[in-house]
């Protein structure tokens, strides 16, 4: 059979309905299907989310549904920032105003107020700050730059983004249903009982550390001395951490902002941030990641060197208007007027948890994250979504979804319109109560 029979022949072993032709018949072509995607489990946590909140208002379409789920901000992004944009947009319709490409690192403007603003005294430099379209993308860049051979470690519960770029790269091994984990990746243990940080001495050796701080989903940050220990961890094991801050704007005591707050940090961590939660850039689309020079590969290698060539083949560089906006809200205007947003969430946080807490149920978060984490003990997380769905028309997120940890527990984000928050109290104490 040469190859263009075989590329008509009748494909048996699956079949969708998308991909069924006029007459009802699937054909394939030669290409075999990524052996790593398809070690992935069901859909994404946020999509699948995101699809059951549309079944549900299909089903109930007068109800008022209230989303507490997925965490995209609700309240307008300050006109200090908005203007900046929009003049930067307008200059693009005149000669003098039009740019093109920019830098695929970032505009250099940009990366300085960073590191001047949200870096002062860590000795992070603007060279070592390469600007992007967010945090996610750049954990699936990092995962390009490690490739499949490192061995991972990840809090557990932790953001699925870090399991699903382990396995779709090839780092994560088989799938074992009988536990909910990959063979190959390391699930470190994070909750109450250790204060919702790993034991670190009976954590085994892996080339990479993921570690969220503030924690999605507990909502949990680490303390200086957790990060301490962190840091005296992956140098003694010669591992490289990836420091996700994209909630550090949320701190609201004197737990560290940035790994690099921590002496040593720069032989031995990458940071990962995002204007998304901390501006309400969810759809602006703005993040950074910040790699030492002193960071260095067992050959003695520099990191940056690798991941600035990562960054240069695989992106064009940030949106200028986005950037434009990016400087807005690190002036003085803009940052202060980031902070009333940003406590007007936490405010709603503060609803949240004495809502929980006043039902007499077990509640994390909300201090340092606009998250809160609710525990019930001895069910399972994906009912406790369906029933506060399906009896009060509010959506959250099951903490399965974030790992066999998060069993037990639901994720609620403080993320809404304050009488939408109010609401939701009002109703989740009539379904417990």
């Amino acid at each position: 059979m040469n190859s263009l029979q075989l590329a008509s022949c009748i494909c048996t072993s699956y079949a969708s309905s998308k991909t069924h032709n006029e007459k009802g018949v699937v054909r394939c072509t030669n290409v075999p299907r990524n052996i790593n995607m398809e070690k992935l489990q069901s859909g994404y946590l946020f999509p699948e989310i995101s699809e059951r909140e549309f079944a549900h208002t299909q089903k109930y379409p007068h109800a008022k549904l209230i989303l507490l789920g997925i965490g995209d901000t609700t309240q307008p992004i300050p006109q200090v920032i908005t203007s900046a944009m929009a003049e930067h947009a307008q200059a693009l319709s005149t000669v003098r105003g039009y740019k093109g490409y920019g830098a695929e690192q970032g505009n250099m403007a940009l990366r300085k107020s960073i590191a001047e603003t949200l870096y002062r005294d860590t000795g992070i430099k603007e060279s070592e700050i390469f600007v992007s379209d967010g945090a996610q993308c750049d954990i699936s860049r990092l995962q390009t730059l490690f490739g499949p051979n490192v061995t991972v470690a990840v809090q557990d519960p932790s953001f699925p983004g870090y399991i699903d770029s382990s396995v779709i790269i090839g780092q994560a091994g088989k799938y074992e249903a009988e536990t909910g984990k990959y063979s190959n990746i390391v699930y470190m243990t994070c909750r109450p009982e250790n204060n919702f940080f790993p034991d670190l001495s009976n954590t085994r050796r892996t080339d990479i550390i993921f570690i969220c701080s503030p924690n999605n989903p507990t909502g949990n940050a680490a303390s200086r001395q957790q990060l301490e220990r962190l840091v005296e961890f992956a140098k003694a094991n010669g591992s490289i951490i990836v420091y996700d801050s994209a909630y550090a704007a949320y701190i609201t005591d004197d737990s560290p902002r940035s790994i690099f707050e921590i002496p040593g940090a720069r032989e031995v961590a990458i940071e990962i941030s995002s204007f998304s939660k901390f501006a309400g850039f969810t759809g602006v689309r703005l993040g950074w990641t910040v790699v030492p020079d002193e960071l260095v590969y067992s050959n003695g290698f520099p990191v940056i060197k690798d991941f600035n060539r990562i960054v240069c083949t695989c992106f064009n560089g940030p949106s200028n208007v986005a950037q434009a906006g990016g400087l807005a809200c690190l002036s003085s205007d803009g940052y202060l007027a980031l902070k009333s947003v940003i406590s007007y969430y936490m405010e709603n946080a503060k609803i949240m948890v004495d809502t929980f807490a006043s039902l007499g149920l077990r509640v994390y978060g909300g201090k340092n994250a606009p998250y809160i984490w609710v525990r019930f003990p001895g069910r399972s997380s994906w009912d406790v979504f369906t029933n506060i769905l399906e009896k009060t028309h509010i959506l959250t997120v099951p903490g399965r979804g974030f790992g066999p940890g998060g069993e037990e527990h639901i994720r609620v984000s403080a993320f809404g319109h304050r009488e939408c928050i109010l609401e939701a109290s009002t109703r989740l104490k009539s379904l417990f109560t």
